[in-house]
């Protein structure tokens, strides 16, 4: 396991100046996820042993979102467009919803088909959705008592979680987002893997 303490050495920026001008904060050590169950976008039941194999960048909201989610979604979809193929090609984000009422698997696929960015989406009960919330530190507020149709707003963070390609949480992308820095530091952080 990497602990991500060193980096490519074809890379000459000092490391800490590179986390702070992508405003990304790294944990000094993996934190395992709890071993969840969840649906995705297209309605398959899936586990959070999935966040293997490549980067993931998970963000916490919800499609009826007025003003952070579309902001963070295309801001994402700005960075992803401009980082080199083989980064883009080892990193997938992910939409978590923390209002499960109304972003069943269609609305979680419809909203996000607007970003035209190949993101993914994970829903299912609230349990597991703030089971995994709180072991990746990014907390959300749901509404009481929901309902579908209803015109409310939910409480979360602005930030995004780094998973790691073991599935193991190993940092924060924080707000506001920094993409010239992050089109720097994530090759990088993917690179010392």
């Amino acid at each position: 396991m990497v602990l991500l303490t060193c980096w490519s050495s074809s890379f000459a920026i000092d490391r800490n100046a590179l986390l702070d001008e992508a405003n990304l904060l790294l944990l000094p050590r993996e934190r395992q996820l709890p071993s969840l169950t969840l649906v995705d976008e297209r309605g398959r039941s899936v586990t959070t042993d999935s966040l293997r194999g490549r980067w993931h960048l998970l963000f916490f909201g919800f499609t009826a979102c007025p003003d952070v989610c579309p902001t963070t979604l295309s801001d994402m979809r700005r960075l992803f467009s401009q980082l080199p193929p083989a980064v883009r090609e080892q990193l997938q984000l992910v939409l978590v919803s923390a209002d499960p009422a109304r972003d069943t698997p269609d609305a979680l696929r419809t909203y996000l088909g607007y970003y035209r960015a190949n993101f993914k989406g994970l829903t299912g009960e609230m349990a597991q959705l703030q089971k995994l919330s709180k072991a990746i530190g990014l907390p959300f507020i749901p509404e009481p008592e929901p309902e579908p149709a209803g015109n409310y707003s939910v409480s979360h963070s602005g930030n995004i979680a780094i998973v790691g390609p073991d599935g193991t949480l190993r940092g924060h992308i924080r707000a506001p987002f920094k993409l010239d820095g992050l089109r720097q530091a994530l090759p990088a952080l993917i690179e010392a893997e």
